[in-house]
């Protein structure tokens, strides 16, 4: 199980965060999280699961998994197959990779059958209505309009943050919900768990910035005075 509160750091296909560079960049990830002891996360892409997840002492879930059943799918990720490169569970929907509801349902069902925890993605209070029915282990609110653009969705729409919490409690209250979108700095991370959330999926404010170690203890400062 991934604990809260926690950061996930989601490595794209940055360059700064492929290959060899997403295994240093993974392990400085570690170093602030284990001297701060706090959780985190790294989701980087799958050909780097294994070379992290060997590695590293911190949790490694995929960036995506298919809808299908090991066999006859060439070119298709299964859950099987980033459980056995290290993965513990995986990101579902992302804004840069959406699915339909019963895609969505089909990635929880064949994730909790693979021993893998989901994290599903949700653009609004609606689409994290529906999401919570499927029964994710989490949910990570992110207006699509938001990512990467270094304006937090915690400060620029917070009501949706709010409302979306609300909603998926209501639904289905062992959901856990993240916060994501536009989050740079640890005053991001501080907004967001006041609106209710457990944690945050993160980005280029980790990835891309100059001082990784110095943006991930910036993000981790502000988890420790929130505990």
């Amino acid at each position: 199980m991934l604990k809260t509160p926690l950061v996930i750091v989601n490595f794209k296909t940055y360059p700064e965060a492929t290959g060899e560079r997403a295994l240093e960049l993974a392990k400085t990830i570690e170093e602030v999280a284990v001297e701060r002891k706090i959780n985190a996360v790294v989701a980087p892409q799958h050909v780097d699961i294994h070379r992290i997840s060997s590695r590293v002492r911190i949790p490694v879930i995929a960036q995506h998994i298919d809808p299908i059943s090991p066999g006859r799918n060439t070119g298709w990720v299964s859950s099987e197959s980033v459980k056995s490169a290290g993965a513990v569970g995986t990101l579902v929907n992302h804004s840069e990779h959406k699915l339909p509801i019963p895609q969505i349902k089909e990635i929880v069902k064949l994730a909790k059958e693979a021993g893998l925890m989901t994290v599903a993605c949700t653009a609004d209070v609606e689409e994290s209505k529906k999401v919570a029915e499927v029964g994710p282990d989490m949910i990570a609110i992110e207006p699509p309009e938001l990512i990467g653009t270094g304006i937090p969705v915690s400060r620029a729409k917070p009501e949706v943050v709010r409302n979306s919490v609300g909603a998926i409690k209501e639904i289905n209250p062992k959901v856990r919900v993240l916060c994501g979108a536009g989050v740079t700095t640890g005053e991001d991370v501080s907004k967001a768990l006041e609106l209710g959330t457990e944690g945050v999926l993160i980005a280029s404010g980790v990835v891309r910035a100059k001082d990784k170690k110095a943006a991930m203890e910036d993000i981790v400062s502000a988890m420790i005075k929130a505990k």
